[in-house]
């Protein structure tokens, strides 16, 4: 494969399509905003500048890998040459549907099409196109350039020649792929987003304060982040997106997003995207400072 095609020019399409360029793929960068195109570009080259200024890479190194993305704001014209497309839109499961029956329409018969969905079958995603046996999840983390992880997710019919091929693929951009089943969360989200939700339910119920719950998960379990901070990191609509998916898929009780965490969402507090969360974000320091309404 040479011609990756990555859909979404948001913090994670700009990572992927930053790992593959790098790795010395072609990439078609694509997105129905052209300031979102512009933005991602932008990204990319500030992440490379602070690669060279490390000496990790050279100013030619730099130059080649920008020299390797190309921006389209059609859908159509940036996946037509397309040996694997890697989807990188929002989390929500009617929108990729929607990308997929079109990506399938405008691929060759045999381009690999890929998800980085964090939490939506494969199964159903692969089921809406021609071809499901290409179909595949490929789940990044985030920050991409700096996280070696990737969730391989086989899906119900996707073919073992294409999990490996994948496998490979991965292995080739440095990182570190773990092939997983179809199942609701896959294992990323399905230990990680109950884990956050259980720390809200902890603020909720009064236990102990946002900084203290991050304080001992931090220093007590060595976790770099707390989950709090992380929640924000990750966007609390994301998470209760997740969540909704966990609870939905398995049923079970301990799945139920907190209703704190919904109420944050509704009242459009997403976390450091919408400048406040658990912390506020728009004072513009590493400082992390505790969101009004959850001030003592």
């Amino acid at each position: 494969m040479k011609n990756i095609a990555v859909i979404g020019a948001g913090t994670m399409g700009n990572g992927i399509a930053h790992v593959f360029a790098q790795s010395g793929y072609e990439v078609a960068l694509i997105d129905v905003s052209e300031k979102a195109l512009e933005k991602a570009l932008a990204t990319i080259g500030k992440n490379l500048d602070r690669l060279v200024k490390k000496e990790k890479i050279s100013e030619a190194d730099k130059s080649a890998t920008l020299g390797r993305i190309t921006s389209f704001s059609d859908l159509k014209s940036g996946v037509k040459n397309a040996d694997l497309v890697v989807e990188a839109a929002t989390e929500n499961e009617k929108i990729k549907l929607e990308i997929f029956k079109q990506i399938d329409e405008f691929c060759n018969e045999n381009a690999i099409l890929a998800t980085n969905t964090s939490s939506i079958s494969i199964t159903k995603i692969g089921a809406v196109t021609s071809r499901p046996e290409k179909v595949i999840g490929m789940h990044f983390m985030n920050p991409v350039p700096i996280m070696k992880l990737v969730e391989i997710i086989k899906g119900y019919k996707t073919s073992d020649e294409v999990t490996s091929l994948i496998m490979e693929t991965s292995k080739s951009l440095k990182k570190v792929p773990v092939e997983v089943n179809d199942v609701p969360g896959f294992i990323a989200n399905r230990i990680l987003m109950p884990m956050i939700n259980e720390a809200i339910i902890t603020l909720n119920r009064g236990v102990a304060d946002v900084e203290g719950i991050d304080t001992i998960m931090k220093l007590g379990m060595a976790h770099p982040m707390g989950p709090l901070q992380l929640a924000d990191f990750i966007g609390l609509d994301v998470c209760l997106s997740i969540m909704e998916v966990l609870y939905d898929g398995l049923g079970e009780a301990k799945y139920a997003p907190c209703p704190l965490l919904v109420n944050m969402v509704a009242a459009g507090d997403l976390g450091r995207k919408s400048g406040a969360g658990f912390y506020s974000w728009t004072h513009g320091t590493k400082e992390l400072i505790v969101a009004d309404r959850f001030k003592k």
